[in-house]
């Protein structure tokens, strides 16, 4: 879900591989791979979700009390 997220957020942001790996210091290769349907680390996913302004929020269950 995370990655689909990130995936969406890529191709919607306008930005090339090229300009997001010099932005991120992150390998075109990844991003490729990333784009299409792959995996990367939790580090990556990191980066590129603050790159990207993508904040994660907590899911509450019901019954969940903090």
């Amino acid at each position: 879900m995370l990655l689909e997220v990130i995936r969406k957020a890529i191709k919607n942001s306008g930005l090339s591989r090229y300009r997001i790996a010099k932005d991120t210091g992150i390998d075109q290769s990844v991003l490729f791979r990333i784009i299409n349907n792959g995996s990367c680390s939790l580090d990556t996913a990191d980066i590129l979700c603050n790159y990207l302004g993508l904040e994660l929020k907590p899911k509450h269950k019901k019954g969940y009390k903090k």
